[in-house]
């Protein structure tokens, strides 16, 4: 019924601090596949999806946050599940991947991956398409973009190549998940994104991100003027304290000189 991309970026932060994010991006001819598909902290990614088992994703990111590899963590899921051979299941942590396509899952399907990524599709116009997915994000890892539109890039590679193959299903949707080990002062509004029901999924999905990385910047730029603001509160009222205690102010330094 979809594809999709899990990825694990490392990168040094503006302080000079090693982190790490994690990020998954998805897109069907379905309605709402942000509700079904796609889990992510910051400690890992993972993708549910062919027959969807909603828990093989829930439980996946609760494992992994546990402390069990990922590889660990989607393999005992998919032991415990009847359905597993009609699952995709793949996903990323800190040290490595997971890719599970079932022999059941509808033609075509098959799953890839790299070191630091996964990417799988079932019910595809064929193997062209997650190997555009994975080509794209390689062609621009760890790059200066942020991971959510680099993930944007990613999924409009694979749906160039004709993506989800059912053309008699006009309504279709996307999302993405973005989350880093980084603490931020502001959030980042464009790392949770989703469009529930349009025919244009990919392109809503980068309006979206748009949309909400301009407000993000307004944000960013209200939220310096504020700190400006009471910094200069704060200087000018130092400023008048000292004036006062230079005038005799008996709550000042006068009280002292009294002594």
């Amino acid at each position: 019924m979809t594809f999709s991309i899990c990825v694990r970026e490392e990168y040094t932060d503006e302080e000079g601090d090693r982190q790490t994010r994690f990020g998954v991006a998805v897109t069907t001819r379905l309605p709402g596949v942000g509700t079904l598909c796609p889990f992510v902290s910051e400690n890992g990614a993972v993708a549910t999806q062919s027959l969807v088992n909603v828990e093989l994703g829930r439980k996946g990111i609760e494992y992994i946050d546990d402390g069990l590899a990922v590889e660990d963590a989607l393999q005992s899921l998919l032991n415990a599940d009847d359905g597993a051979e009609q699952r995709q299941l793949h996903g990323v942590d800190a040290d490595g991947t997971f890719t599970f396509s079932g022999e059941e899952c509808n033609d075509w399907y098959g799953h890839t991956g790299g070191e630091n990524y996964t990417v799988a599709g079932n019910l595809l116009t064929g193997e062209a398409v997650i190997e555009a997915v994975a080509s794209a994000y390689e062609s621009d890892a760890f790059g200066d973009a942020p991971l959510a539109e680099r993930l944007i890039d990613a999924l409009e590679a694979g749906h160039a190549e004709g993506g989800d193959k059912r053309e008699h299903l006009p309504v279709q949707s996307a999302a993405l998940q973005v989350a880093t080990t980084e603490e931020r002062a502001v959030g980042t509004y464009y790392d949770d994104l989703r469009v529930d029901a349009t025919e244009t999924p990919i392109a809503d999905l980068r309006e979206t991100f748009e949309e909400a990385r301009r407000g993000r910047e307004i944000l960013m730029e209200e939220y310096a003027d504020e700190r400006e603001d009471d910094e200069d509160g704060d200087e000018a009222d130092a400023g008048d304290r000292r004036d006062e205690d230079a005038d005799g102010d008996p709550n000042g330094d006068a009280e002292a000189t009294a002594e």
